[in-house]
């Protein structure tokens, strides 16, 4: 008789006792050149995430030079007055370093993450990319060609094309806002390397800027670090700009941007509303996430899953811009793709959906899950310093408080379902959103004027 084997297995892990999480809370400091510091120790994190936020708005740039801030911002990871663009480039490469840049409405952001090891390192080529940038001709001019390049390709994207449109369309013409935040062909081409340094000049200096450092500090004496490196960049006392308000014209109608042969239509449905500041925020997050944040919204469960219209229909809520005295706005929007034949069907389900939630409100089932989601994958969500260090980042360009985003994950676990329906009905009231359609104008123009959601209007794909 054949004996059988047997097998020992290994006791099955157990799960930990549940710790309770919180995000995470930085200290603050002011370094002697007026630079405000926030830092956060995260055990463990070995590379750490470093953002600069420089008062350097779009709102800033001088007239018909829109783009400026962009080209300063590539600018400064291409060369230093210690080391040419190439130099600079290697000498991150063996930090092990990456050095990001861009402008937008609240200001520029230079993002830094480094191994802890060589924090040093990293920290010294930050400072002298914004204590000294060589802003060379030659670069500039790379940079500028560049983004012209680039300029085409965006307005074929029907994505960014929408984008570019509902600006337009929502904001004075006046208004930055109203203007591609990159430039435009007509702008861009009259930048050089003396109007990106005179806009350095006027608006890059320590005492109006903010750097947060998140990762592992063991070890680390990062007040000396900092007032070697970042300490030792100087510059003019200066004053935050004001910053004017947001004012915006969501009276209900459609722009169709035509685009003969299309095949799908991009929609992008949106308006402005409250900003983090608003007491409405949290609900409004959550009403926003119940109407259209994940696969298992409203909107998917009725043009997705139902209908077949879309691979995907998302509301969504991005902060536009804030001030120091707590008022500001966001862009709240709907926004997908559908095939052409179906772009008006898809738009009437679209506004039953937000009628029926109108008349109805949202479950208790539906706001359980979102609290879920949006609550319970916070902990995921900022493993990374780079997470940690984006939002704090986020929360000094928007004047918040330190703690914020620890107290929005408790008042959204704390948020009922009234409160959402009622923040998510004020977010998207039927009659005063603005609709854009980038599409073949001659199959979908007379599908959607019969809908009656606002007069339409066709223009010119550039």
């Amino acid at each position: 008789m054949t004996e059988l084997a047997t097998m020992d297995f290994h006791p099955q892990p157990q799960p930990g006792e549940a710790r309770p999480w919180a995000f995470p809370a930085p200290e603050r400091t002011t370094l002697d050149n007026g630079l405000t510091v926030l830092r956060c120790h995260r055990p463990g994190q070995q590379v750490v995430a470093v953002e600069v936020m420089l008062d350097a708005p779009l709102d800033a740039e001088p007239s018909g030079l829109d783009g400026v801030a962009t080209i300063m911002a590539r600018a400064f990871s291409e060369g230093t007055d210690q080391h040419s663009a190439e130099e600079f480039a290697a000498e991150l490469e063996r930090a092990g370093a990456t050095l990001d840049a861009h402008a937008d409405h609240p200001g520029v952001r230079i993002s830094l993450e480094v191994p802890a090891s060589r924090l040093a390192k990293g920290l010294g080529l930050l400072a002298d990319a914004l204590r000294a940038p060589a802003f060379a001709e030659s670069e500039v001019e790379r940079l500028v060609r560049n983004r012209l390049d680039e300029i085409p390709h965006e307005l074929a994207n029907p994505s960014r094309r929408a984008a570019k449109e509902l600006s337009r369309q929502l904001f004075p013409a006046a208004s930055r806002m109203s203007r591609p935040r990159q430039g435009t062909e007509d702008t861009v081409e009259k930048i050089d390397a003396a109007a990106v340094r005179a806009f350095y000049d006027r608006h890059v200096r320590p005492a109006t800027a903010t750097v947060v450092v998140v990762g592992d500090l063991t070890g680390t004496d990062l007040d000396e670090l900092l007032g070697d490196t970042l300490g030792a960049w100087s510059g003019t006392p200066g004053q935050p700009r004001p910053v004017p308000p947001v004012t915006a014209d969501d009276t209900g109608r459609v722009v169709i941007v035509d685009r003969p042969g299309a095949v799908q239509t991009q929609l992008l449905i949106g308006r402005i509303g409250p900003d983090r500041h608003d007491r409405v925020w949290p609900a409004q997050v959550l009403g926003t996430y119940c109407l259209g944040g994940t696969l298992t919204s409203r909107l998917d469960r009725v043009l997705r899953e139902e209908k077949g219209y879309t691979y995907g229909v998302r509301s969504f809520g991005q902060v536009l811009r804030s001030t120091p005295e707590g008022t500001g706005a966001a862009m709240l929007a709907i926004s997908g793709s559908v095939d052409t034949p179906n772009t008006g069907p898809a738009l009437e389900d679209l506004w039953k959906v937000l009628r029926t939630l109108a008349a109805e409100g949202l479950t208790d089932a539906e706001r359980d899950v979102a609290v879920q989601n949006l609550v319970g994958v916070a902990p995921l969500k900022y493993e990374t310093a780079a997470a940690v260090a984006s939002t704090l980042a986020d929360q000094v360009e928007q004047h918040l408080p330190d703690d914020f985003q620890a107290t929005l994950y408790q008042q959204l676990a704390a948020t009922g379902t009234v409160e959402a329906t009622a923040a998510v009905i004020n977010a998207f009231p039927v009659d005063r959103l603005v609709t854009v359609l980038v599409g073949d104008a001659a199959e979908i123009k007379a599908p959607v004027e019969a809908l009656g959601i606002g007069e339409v209007t066709v223009v010119t794909a550039e």
